[in-house]
């Protein structure tokens, strides 16, 4: 069966265009992408409340937290390396540390951004956003979800991160299917006892894929969707730990600091027994190329999540 494909980043625009209509002290700032990165649709709708900062990203973030201060809901965009590495200092003190009610949305992150190379694939960003005090950090998995995760950043207060990745992703869900989403509770896609695979963002997909050809030879995994890295949803993994016989995270982005260091380290200070695995890049830049190709080289397809697990489970 052929999947919807639906670009996340059209998601995030249709979506500020939505809560510009319903909250007037939205504003929206971008860096010089706004193309790339949607925020253009909310500057042809609120021309008065959007704000072009150019190649300055610093500025943007001070900016923000400036507007935040006087009770505008200041939405900040551009790529995911340049929206964290490159003003890490500005969103630790200006955000962070004071504790502002400004939204970072970033697109373009992880190693699907392809041919753009090892200096644009942004494979440290939810490391880099966790380990700040304040901060809450998602990583949607489609672009229903982005639409529900934009809503939702809005609407509650504090410093907030969410990535996205470039390309055409497809539909998981159904804008019924998140009505009761919150910020910290995972979802379970699939049941199953044998393994939990605890996915974020765009390897949820592939995750799902390699959980339907796993059934096929009898192993049934059970599919969770942590959206949120922080705060984390301990007690789904706890309860996975007990229940299941391994636990594998999988995320476009690092082993080290991102979703599977957030769970090994429950798992860790709980004394859990239970094998576990993370798939992710490893400890390297990756090189330029196709998005697929990527996936392939660097094992985080379906077809090598799917042998990992038979192995993990011998």
């Amino acid at each position: 069966m052929k999947k919807e494909m639906v670009n996340p980043r059209n998601a995030y625009g249709e979506t500020l265009i939505d809560l510009g209509k319903k909250h007037s002290n939205l504003v929206v700032l971008d860096a010089d992408l706004s193309k790339s990165t949607k925020t253009i649709m909310f500057a042809k709708k609120y021309p008065d409340r959007f704000f072009e900062m150019g190649i300055a990203e610093a500025n943007m973030i001070s900016t923000a937290a400036g507007f935040a201060s006087c009770g505008k809901i200041p939405f900040v965009s551009t790529f995911a390396v340049f929206a964290t590495g490159r003003v890490y200092d500005q969103i630790r003190m200006d955000i962070a540390y004071s504790n502002s009610n400004v939204k970072i949305f970033a697109t373009h992150g992880g190693i699907s951004v392809g041919k753009d190379g090892a200096s644009h694939q942004m494979i440290e960003d939810i490391a880099l956003m966790r380990v700040l005090p304040n901060m809450t950090v998602f990583a949607p998995s489609d672009a229903t979800q982005t639409r529900k995760i934009v809503e939702i950043m809005a609407e509650n207060f504090g410093p907030m991160y969410a990535r996205v990745g470039r390309a055409n992703s497809p539909l998981i869900y159904k804008k019924e299917d998140l009505s009761n989403l919150k910020i910290g509770k995972a979802i379970t896609v699939k049941d199953g006892n044998d393994i939990s695979i605890i996915a974020c963002g765009t390897m949820l997909d592939h995750v799902i894929d390699a959980s339907n050809e796993l059934k096929k030879i009898g192993i049934n995994a059970r599919v969770i969707d942590m959206h949120t890295i922080k705060p984390i949803d301990e007690n789904i993994i706890l309860k996975s730990a007990k229940e299941t016989k391994a636990i594998i995270t999988a995320e476009e982005h690092s082993i080290i600091g991102g979703l599977g260091s957030a769970v090994s380290e429950i798992l860790a200070e709980r004394n859990c027994k239970c094998k576990f695995k993370r798939i992710g890049v490893k400890d390297i830049f990756c090189e330029s190329g196709e998005p697929a190709d990527l996936f392939e080289k660097y094992r985080l397809n379906a077809k090598h999540i799917t042998k990992i697990i038979k192995d993990l489970l011998k």
